[in-house]
């Protein structure tokens, strides 16, 4: 472990600047992947871009439970830093990274002998059917690729590390940007295999993430234990773990299951409100690159503060993170309004795809400075083993905000009417948050 990354010292707000800058590059390369991905699978047909927006919310499920695990990581590991523990950081960092690959395996046997009934109740016909498969059958051999790596980049993150684990990301996003021309039309040389070629470029891009961040893992931060595990160390490390897993997993789980719902509804409007609705939930991943940054990079800064006791550290930081996610939301906004309609052409060459991509983001965006507030205090709850509040919050979010006022705006104003619910969806639950947060953390 590299001693000049400890984050229990210096100033807060130069601190969480130096941990959130390389995770913005490393966001900004997934973001891209998924754009990437998007912008040319939307050149093979708005069939395919259907498709691919039905595999949103399965994908976005496995990616969670994985996301559980590595939020589980980066918690364990940072408080066990904080306190001193370089022997249980070892275990608690391989036990993580063998615990959520042997999960990923069963999910990975259960993905595959599914994707009849899973698809079909999303919604799926018998035109977008046979291509999700065609791209779902390879993207599930890819799930170990993506465990590991995001399981280890945590890891590296609890170190206070977030430069090694964005070079990860951003060398996985290179190797598919190159990847997905070539395999996807058959430049080259290359066979041309649709969306099949996208899917075999994104668990090729995968698995360098894996290697690497395996290499991280064990030559630079010396994070592996390679030596066996009483049994009561392994059950102790499962035991922590497993206490921010579950419920952290079970929370993120909720904005698939959510999103399944959203996009059920979305479906019966027909194959154009899919694909604009697809593009637009990935044009917006980009517009959170700052407040994603600034969620993961409270974790191991909360995590070791609260492990090394410092309090008034912890409440400085979490108060600075809010203000910034309410004044970024107000600048995300006004950039949006400005290129709305040049995104919407850009990604729908469907008249109608455009459309409704660029009103979605004339609307949705009024919301996104508390809707980042909401990930920020996820984030400090899961640092400070408090998981169970975190999976609460979500779990009024999504039944008491964003479904019902999504059931409402749809059944009133069609698609326009589901985008306004969503943003008073947003509203509501971020000052929920902001509230139950500042009544807690003000305790310590």
């Amino acid at each position: 472990m590299n001693k000049k990354n400890h984050l229990t010292q210096g100033l807060v707000t130069k601190k969480l600047i130096s941990l959130s800058i390389p995770m913005v590059f490393g966001l900004l390369s997934m973001v891209i992947f998924n754009l990437v991905d998007a912008f040319f699978i939307s050149r093979l047909g708005t069939k395919e871009l259907a498709a691919i927006g039905f595999t949103f919310p399965v994908i976005m499920f496995f990616i969670s439970i994985i996301l559980g695990f590595g939020v589980a990581t980066s918690s364990v590991v940072s408080r066990a830093i904080g306190r001193g523990d370089h022997h249980q950081v070892q275990g608690l960092t391989t036990d993580s990274l063998i615990t959520s690959l042997f999960i990923m395996a069963i999910f990975t046997i259960i993905g595959l002998l599914s994707m009849n009934w899973i698809f079909g109740s999303l919604g799926a016909n018998n035109e977008t059917l046979p291509l999700i498969k065609q791209y779902m059958s390879i993207w599930y051999l890819g799930i170990g690729f993506i465990a590991i790596s995001m399981v280890g980049n945590n890891a590296l993150r609890a170190c206070g590390n977030m430069l090694l684990p964005s070079l990860v990301m951003i060398v996985s996003t290179i190797i598919n940007i190159i990847l997905d021309p070539l395999l996807i039309f058959g430049f080259w040389g290359f066979p041309k295999l649709g969306l099949q070629g996208a899917a075999i470029a994104t668990v090729i891009a995968r698995g360098a993430a894996m290697v690497l961040s395996l290499l991280f893992l064990h030559f630079k931060e010396k994070l592996i234990d390679f030596s066996l595990p009483t049994f009561q160390e392994l059950t102790s490390s499962i035991k922590q773990i497993s206490y921010v897993a579950i419920p952290s997993a079970a929370s993120r789980l909720l904005m698939p299951l959510t999103m399944s719902i959203i996009m059920r509804l979305v479906a019966n409007l027909g194959p154009i409100a899919i694909a604009a609705f697809g593009v637009a939930i990935k044009i917006e991943m980009f517009a959170f690159l700052l407040i994603m940054a600034l969620a993961t990079a409270l974790v191991p800064f909360v995590g070791q503060n609260w492990g090394a006791k410092n309090f008034n550290r912890v409440k400085e930081a979490v108060r600075k993170s809010n203000i910034f996610s309410l004044l970024w939301g107000l600048g995300a906004f006004i950039v949006l309004l400005v290129l709305a309609i040049p995104l919407g052409n850009l990604f729908g060459r469907d008249i109608m795809v455009a459309k409704y991509i660029t009103l979605y983001l004339w609307i949705i965006p009024i919301s996104y400075g508390l809707r980042g507030c909401v990930f920020l205090t996820a984030s400090v709850f899961n640092a400070i083993n408090k998981p169970l509040i975190a999976t609460g919050l979500n779990l009024t979010r999504m039944f008491a905000f964003h479904i019902p006022l999504a059931i409402i705006g749809i059944r009133i104003a069609g698609l326009t009417g589901l985008f306004i619910g969503l943003c008073l969806a947003n509203l509501g639950s971020g000052i929920l948050s902001l509230f139950i947060e500042k009544s807690l953390i003000k305790e310590k």
